[in-house]
């Protein structure tokens, strides 16, 4: 089916009257309408603005491509409509559009209606076929270089052998209609002004085109994937793979090629294949296998803590029997495991499977067996630490020892050999070791406590600032885990500092973008919104996407904020059970209704440095555009 068949004279308008993105899109609509090709314009309407919703269409290049396909279609069509002066569109190059294609595609359109409308998205990657509709006196003009265009493309051209690289490149975006081909359509050309060999799969709405075989994987140089969606990855094994958005591939499609023609990309490693990683793979990593039992060990300290809270709350000190339960559960079970659990994954992250009971066992001793002065609580995260780790590479070692075993006793290594030997070898070096480990962790818990004035203050402000720094990474973690190691040791004003702290970047951002709207993109803006809820339950990353858009000058905002909320965190002395939860978990505060005022007074005021630095760092991006 021609393109011309869905473009007709009576859904042109070679003059638009609209001045702004909804009125373009409402102008438009309206000519489809009274061509006769929609059976309900406002429910149209209303599918081409939640398709707005999920990504702009203004593509850039002066060009904009709305389209949904939607049940209000009658007869499949594209509307084209142009403005000399320009509409702001929230184009990817931030420039005005001039020039748009309203593509109407009926729920049920066959493969050759969506064919062609995904035709013309590729015609409009050819800056002379754009120059002949910009410069279109009439309507019969326009139809006139789309058929042209449409000639040329049908018209076969001998192919190239002695291309320099062999590229190949699959493209794909949610709806498969537009930037789909767009992007297609970039990559073939200009591999051809650079003489690259290239081949390019599409994902659309008709289903996959041009497939990839084998034969011509296996012999790529490498693969471009520029995709906003699914695609089947696990065929480029082995391959230098270049995974990017579709929109880089329209705007960045020269450094995609180059990257791809200098193999500048890792192989790619299927995703299922993950967790079968090499022997030596999963014994590397300090941070990957603390984090590993952290990460596991959560769920029994937040509940544990948390329900120890509420016992408090709920008046344990005046012997309330339900307080009581809760303060068991929490406190004697769920807190009791968390030292064992903490180092059974540790271990296990480090030796797979068989390193985790030796793992549960040391941390069991870690918190058990003191010696004559130890204290009850044995050397708790310290100890669980330790534990974990020893037992890991304990088992590692057994299961070296045990590797040149007959076949025949194969069966017997995981339920005899390992189990006995990494249990026994790890249990007897922590009896030795956990009394002095005990002394350790008394005496470096007796000294925070002892802290006090000035030296809590600075301390409260470093944990701040690292809580902000990189937003749930590396430093953000220890940061944490610093927090919950005091609070297994008794100490319960870390945490309630690192967990103020952590809710300040995002809710500071987000008062950003609400204070100073002028500084900030209206996706920028929209993420704000998002982060004021995930600051609120205290999930730092909820930052991220602000803080990588301009890191130079959000990292120190937050860092700021943040260092701020946890000074005034310990100057206010604010202790907490509750190692998560944000704000849901204030009124858990020790110390009452007072207490828990000052505490939210301390986050208040970190977000505001947070947003007011921000807002003064950041560029007027109004007065830029101007």
């Amino acid at each position: 089916m021609k393109i011309t068949e869905l473009l007709s004279q009576d859904t042109i308008i070679l003059d638009l009257q609209a001045q702004s993105k909804n009125d373009v899109l409402n102008e438009i609509a309206d000519q489809l309408d009274y061509a006769g090709k929609l059976n309900d314009k406002q429910s149209f309407i209303n599918d081409i603005f939640n398709r707005e919703e999920q990504s702009t269409t203004g593509i850039g290049e002066s060009i904009a491509i709305p389209h949904a396909k939607s049940a209000a279609v009658k007869n499949p069509a594209i509307a084209f409509g142009r403005s000399e002066s320009g509409i702001d569109f929230d184009s990817l190059d931030g420039q005005p559009a001039h020039l748009f294609f309203m593509i109407a595609a009926s729920e049920g359109a066959n493969n050759a209606h969506l064919e062609a409308l995904s035709r013309l998205s590729t015609f409009l990657m050819d800056e002379k076929f754009r120059e002949k509709i910009y410069q279109a006196t009439s309507k019969e003009e326009v139809l006139e270089a789309v058929n042209a265009k449409e000639i040329e493309v049908d018209t076969p051209e001998e192919t190239e052998e002695s291309k320099s690289s062999r590229i190949l490149a699959v493209t794909a975006c949610p709806t498969g209609i537009a930037h789909t081909y767009m992007a297609a359509e970039k990559l073939n050309e200009t591999a051809k002004e650079m003489g690259i060999s290239i081949k390019v799969e599409t994902n659309g709405s008709s289903g996959v085109k041009n497939r990839l075989t084998a034969e011509e994987i296996a012999e790529a140089d490498a693969i471009i994937v520029a995709a906003d969606t699914k695609v089947e990855m696990e065929r480029f094994a082995g391959k230098p793979v270049i995974e990017t958005g579709v929109g880089k591939a329209i705007h960045e499609t020269t450094d995609l090629l180059n990257r791809a023609v200098n193999q500048d990309a890792p192989l790619y490693q299927p995703k299922k294949s993950e967790s079968n990683t090499s022997e030596k793979e999963s014994r590397s990593g300090f941070y990957k296998h603390l984090m590993n039992g952290v990460s596991n060990m959560l769920p029994f300290v937040v509940g544990g803590g948390i329900l120890i809270a509420i016992s408090f709350f709920w008046g344990i000190e005046s012997d309330n029997e339900f307080a009581k339960m809760l303060s068991t559960i929490g406190g004697e079970k769920a807190f009791f495991l968390m030292v064992p659990v903490l180092a059974g994954f540790i271990a296990s992250s480090i030796a797979e499977r068989p390193g985790f009971a030796p793992g549960m066992v040391g941390g069991l001793i870690a918190i058990t067996v003191t010696g004559a002065e130890g204290a009850a609580s044995g050397s708790g995260f310290l100890g669980g630490l330790i534990a974990g780790f020893l037992a890991g590479y304990v088992t590692l070692l057994v299961k070296k020892a045990f590797a040149g075993l007959p076949d025949s006793l194969e069966g017997l290594k995981p339920v005899l050999f390992y189990p006995l030997f990494s249990i026994a070898i790890t249990g007897i070096i922590m009896m030795l070791i956990n009394p002095p480990l005990t002394k350790i962790y008394t005496g470096l818990s007796t000294f925070l406590e002892g802290m006090g004035g000035t030296n809590q203050i600075l301390l409260g402000l470093i944990l701040g600032a690292m809580m902000a720094f990189d937003m749930g990474g590396p430093v953000n973690k220890a940061a944490y885990t610093f927090g919950i190691a005091m609070l297994d040791a008794g100490n319960y004003t870390f945490i309630a500092t690192v967990m103020a702290a952590g809710m300040v970047p995002p809710l500071g951002m987000a008062l950003a973008t609400s204070l100073f709207k002028n500084r900030f993109t209206k996706t920028e803006r929209e993420a704000g919104k998002t982060a004021y809820a995930l600051g609120a339950c205290f999930i730092t990353e909820g930052v991220i996407p602000l803080a990588a858009a301009d890191p130079a000058r959000v990292i120190p905002s937050t860092v700021t904020g943040a260092a701020v909320t946890g000074a005034l965190t310990m100057l206010f002395d604010i202790a907490l059970r509750a190692p998560h939860g944000g704000v849901f978990v204030i009124p858990l505060v020790d110390g009452g209704v007072g207490k828990a005022l000052l505490y939210i007074l301390a986050i208040i005021i970190g977000s505001i440095v947070t947003a007011l630095m921000a807002g003064i760092l950041k560029k007027n991006l109004a007065k830029n555009a101007a």
